[in-house]
């Protein structure tokens, strides 16, 4: 015999029971917060770096990375084993805002910049690497736990995590930190250095030229050297290149492998193409060749020469020679 209590607890509370079921796993996906990069007020101190590098997050949980630099960066997740691809061309393509990642596809960004935000749903567990496209070594993870698995740390953690490494990174590094004593008629084109944490690795870069303005007599030449381990930087008088990667048609390359231009008068344009290190040596992989570091132009006339890296211009890595009779 049903009783009326029966028929009451049927009436009313089986909708509730049904209401909480669907409503308590909703509950339990959390938006996580954390940033991508970090940069000096003047933007000559640029870090590359996810903040914080690592992350425990519950499967179904979501993070919303704000991006916080005028240099711009991706956030990439690729499948294991994967071939890195150009940051031009994505996995190929580039995925939408809050899409998911489970380790099957590829979930990348194009290059975003300060302002803008970019959410990832991950709704399996697993370790999963977090990549830049555009800048080596600068990597994070993230651990996504099954829902009863305890998380070890909160979001305040995190945001406190993500100041303290950001206030650290920009204090590492300054263009005096380059190995080497100044030289005359010598340029030191950025400076930086790599560091890492548990979670993965991170560079701190200087975009500048150590010499706003260099003197020098005519016929003298200038070289420019990048001791940064994985920035590149270009040195462009004039006409500033649509590809800014390879060097004019009028460099040549000297007999230590620098290149070599000649510049006669304020109105030529020389490019140097991307002066950088090589990558770092990897066990089980060929060795890679020597990275092209240094740039050198004769100056055979007097004149102001203004100058610019032509892929960090607008964060102020400009210079100028200034030549003399």
């Amino acid at each position: 015999m049903v009783t009326c209590n029966r028929i009451r607890f049927l009436a009313f509370c089986r909708p509730a029971l049904i209401f909480l079921a669907l409503v308590i796993p909703q509950l339990a996906q959390a938006q996580w917060q954390a940033r991508v990069g970090a940069q000096s007020g003047d933007l000559a101190k640029q870090a590359m770096a996810f903040l914080p590098g690592e992350m425990w997050i519950h499967a179904g949980d979501s993070i919303t990375w704000t991006f916080d630099t005028a240099e711009p960066h991706t956030i990439s997740f690729l499948k294991a084993g994967q071939v890195r691809p150009p940051d031009q061309v994505g996995c190929p393509g580039f995925s939408p805002d809050g899409s998911a990642f489970d380790g099957s596809s590829c979930v990348t960004t194009a290059r975003l910049k300060e302002g803008q935000t970019f959410t990832v749903t991950f709704p399996g567990a697993g370790n999963f690497k977090l990549v830049c496209l555009i800048h080596r070594n600068m990597t994070a993870t993230v651990h996504v736990l099954a829902l009863a698995e305890p998380l070890p740390h909160d979001q305040a953690f995190y945001d406190k995590q993500a100041q303290q490494e950001r206030e650290r990174l920009l204090s590492d590094v300054d263009l005096g930190s380059h190995d080497g004593q100044s030289e005359e008629n010598h340029v030191h084109a950025g400076a930086g250095v790599i560091s890492a944490t548990p979670g993965g690795s991170r560079n701190v870069v200087v975009m500048r030229f150590d010499q706003e303005k260099t003197f020098i007599h005519a016929g003298e030449t200038v070289e420019w050297s990048n001791s940064d381990p994985t920035a590149s930087h270009t040195i462009t008088f004039g006409l500033e290149p649509a590809d800014p990667m390879p060097p004019s048609a009028n460099v040549t390359l000297d007999s230590d492998g620098a290149r070599h231009a000649v510049i006669n008068t304020t109105a030529d344009s020389v490019h140097s193409g991307f002066i950088v290190a090589a990558a770092q040596e990897r066990t089980g992989l060929p060795q890679v060749p020597l990275g092209v570091t240094r740039f050198r132009i004769t100056f055979k006339n007097p004149g102001t020469y203004p100058y610019i890296c032509a892929i960090h211009d607008e964060l102020g890595m400009t210079g100028t020679v200034i030549v003399q009779p």
